[in-house]
């Protein structure tokens, strides 16, 4: 009957190291080989669809910037909602107690 040596610290770490590399290989050989089977395939999106939308430039923001007075609007966006904090704590500050 053949006497087993006991490893020591260092090799026990490289059998383990060995092992788990051993097995991620494994894992990802196979995994390749599972999605090369499966048959993916895309499809051009169908504008009919409710779930598909147009695509291109300013399709996607809920406004036109084309239009007349745009320019305007969004000014007005932008002071009201940049402004409205600062007049509140003038307000507040003003206010009599």
């Amino acid at each position: 009957m053949a006497r087993s040596v006991p490893l020591s610290r260092s090799s026990h770490r490289a059998l383990a190291s060995f092992k788990m590399n051993a097995a991620t290989a494994l894992r990802a050989r196979m995994a390749t080989s599972f999605v090369a089977r499966r048959g993916f395939s895309t499809t051009r999106a169908q504008l009919g669809s409710p779930y598909h939308y147009a695509e291109g430039p300013r399709s996607n923001i809920p406004f036109n910037p084309l239009t007349k007075f745009f320019f305007l609007r969004y000014w007005a966006f932008m002071i009201t909602g940049f402004g409205t904090p600062f007049a509140i704590a003038v307000w507040q500050t003003y206010k009599a107690r």
